[in-house]
């Protein structure tokens, strides 16, 4: 399930990419599988040593890619190391965001592009009303951006914002749900029910949820994704 359009991105075999808060690694499989050099990041030691196994397991891929736990706030590369840069839901964990950016715009190349992506206002509020513990826990969301602001953040840093979009709108009732009957509820069979939806929507991709999705997400979109071009 990616959030990033890599074709918006401008994403081309053999060009280097930094993919910040990687997480389980999903954008960072993705751009080795399009032919991509990839260097995923991530403050989780344990996330780290996933990414790094299953690069292995991607021995035949196009790309190929290496895993590295790191500080968003002090990366180890040099000013202009990568082609593109995709930093996808991690901005809204930081506390010193425009530190983060500043490291991403400073690691990305003139002329090279950056894809971040943050949870969306509307449906973020929603989530922060419904429940204190969907945000209030250690390494939780310390913020709620409005797109116009973290714009804002980013032409302050250096780059020049090119287009957005919206991402995941099946995801937002999911949350709500989730938040409304307990973060770690799980076994709620609503909770269950509308799980089993998402899993069948992410590796099957219906048309009827695809369609859906498309309709609904410039309304109900979870994420919004932000591209732009280094100066």
């Amino acid at each position: 399930m990616l959030t990033v359009d890599f074709e918006r991105l401008g994403l081309r075999a053999g060009e280097r990419v930094l993919d910040l808060g990687c997480g389980a690694g999903r954008h960072a499989f993705a751009a080795v599988e399009r032919g991509a050099v990839v260097t995923a990041v991530d403050a989780d030691d344990t996330e780290v040593k996933g990414v790094a196994a299953m690069f292995e397991a991607l021995a035949d891929a196009p790309g190929h890619g290496t895993a590295v736990t790191g500080d968003a706030l002090r990366l180890p590369f040099p000013d202009g190391t990568f082609d593109r840069v995709v930093a996808a839901e991690v901005l809204e964990h930081i506390p010193p965001d425009t530190v983060a950016i500043a490291e991403l715009v400073r690691v990305l190349r003139p002329g090279g592009t950056i894809a971040v992506t943050v949870p969306r206002w509307g449906p973020e509020l929603v989530n922060w009303a419904l429940s204190d513990e969907y945000h209030g826990n250690q390494g939780g969301h310390v913020r709620i951006y409005r797109r116009r602001v973290l714009e804002g953040r980013l032409r302050a840093a250096g780059i020049d914002v090119t287009g957005h979009h919206h991402a995941h709108a099946l995801h937002s009732p999911y949350w709500w749900l989730k938040c409304a009957l307990g973060v770690r509820n799980d076994e709620h069979r609503l909770v269950q029910a509308y799980h089993r939806l998402l899993v069948w929507d992410i590796t099957s991709a219906p048309r009827a949820t695809r369609l859906a999705e498309r309709v609904l997400n410039p309304v109900l979109g979870k994420s919004v994704v932000l591209y732009g071009v280094k100066r």
